[in-house]
């Protein structure tokens, strides 16, 4: 998958994981991205080592976006207990 995929597959995965986990989450659409797209490599990963497959090899399949989002919310939960420990 190209670069021009992650970027978009993680703003739109780091999206829903704001949706999914709602609360005070500070930031805009640029750490929204780059949450999503760190999250989406850490479920492209995480889905090889458990299932032993290349979720991120094809945009449209529905592997890469569960991994992604699931990458994504994986992220944010860690991102949001770091920052709310500082503030």
């Amino acid at each position: 998958m190209g670069f021009l995929a992650y970027l978009l597959l993680g703003l739109i995965a780091g999206a829903i994981a704001k949706a999914i986990l709602p609360g005070r989450n500070n930031g805009g659409w640029i750490s929204t991205l780059v949450l999503g797209v760190i999250g989406a490599m850490v479920g492209g990963w995480l889905g090889g080592l458990i299932f032993k497959i290349d979720t991120m090899q094809h945009f449209w399949s529905l592997s890469s976006w569960v991994t992604a989002i699931v990458g994504s919310v994986i992220v944010l939960a860690i991102y949001g207990a770091v920052a709310g420990r500082k503030s």
